[in-house]
């Protein structure tokens, strides 16, 4: 009796930690890192794909955005509660404390100008390139953006740093950067892998002024 009741033990005692093992692997947090930062909006890696969330939406992986703002986001996985800052790769332009219309790009590690926004309201991430006479993009991009540039663009043959290349020049509805937004801005889609980052030209930046800090540009509108 007493035998079949230790074998009985311990069959009950190896359910229990299956149980466990099984509600560890459950609760295994995904790898996410936050890109991005907007009010009541993140965008996100989580397990190396990248997802634009609002507050309230949930991602196909099941990570639900709480809360965002320009310091953090709340998620919410699998019941817990997960918080996580800007971890440093591409960081959202940020409005001045000295001006509403004022936005803040800072320096990334490798001291270029680099910051996120949107392009007919999807986002994208920009490198401030002063030498480019417009807002300039490769052809997936575009695509991703959903700028049918071979039917709405004027094909054209622009120089690049190794080589001459064709593009396609158009005007985008919608270009905002913070808090400035400029709308009918010239950009033109280079055909191939080439630029590896929206660049952002001349086309929007010649309407504002730019203020160089050293390790911050501020952008400001002109009167």
């Amino acid at each position: 009796m007493v035998g079949v009741l230790r074998l009985k033990r311990r069959k009950w005692l190896l359910v229990v930690l299956l149980v466990c093992i099984y509600s560890a692997a459950s609760w295994a947090i995904k790898d996410i890192h936050v890109v991005a930062l907007f009010k009541d909006r993140a965008i996100v890696m989580i397990d190396g794909k990248q997802r634009l969330l609002r507050a309230g939406d949930s991602s196909p992986e099941g990570v639900k955005l709480v809360s965002a703002d320009s310091v953090g986001a709340v998620f919410e996985y699998q019941g817990r509660t997960l918080e996580r800052q800007l971890d440093g790769r591409v960081h959202a332009a940020a409005e001045s404390p000295k001006g509403h219309d004022d936005v803040l790009i800072f320096r990334d590690k490798w001291g270029m100008f680099k910051t996120v926004g949107s392009i007919n309201g999807l986002p994208v991430k920009f490198l401030v390139d002063t030498g480019a006479s417009s807002v300039a993009m490769n052809s997936a991009q575009a695509r991703r953006l959903g700028v049918d540039f071979r039917v709405q663009g004027e094909p054209i043959y622009v120089s690049t740093a190794s080589d001459v290349t064709q593009a396609y020049q158009l005007k985008l509805d919608i270009v905002k950067v913070g808090s400035i937004q400029l709308r009918n801005v010239t950009a033109v889609v280079l055909d191939g892998a080439q630029p590896t980052d929206v660049l952002l030209g001349m086309s929007f930046l010649g309407h504002l002024e730019m203020i160089n800090k050293g390790n911050k540009l501020i952008l400001r509108r002109k009167y």
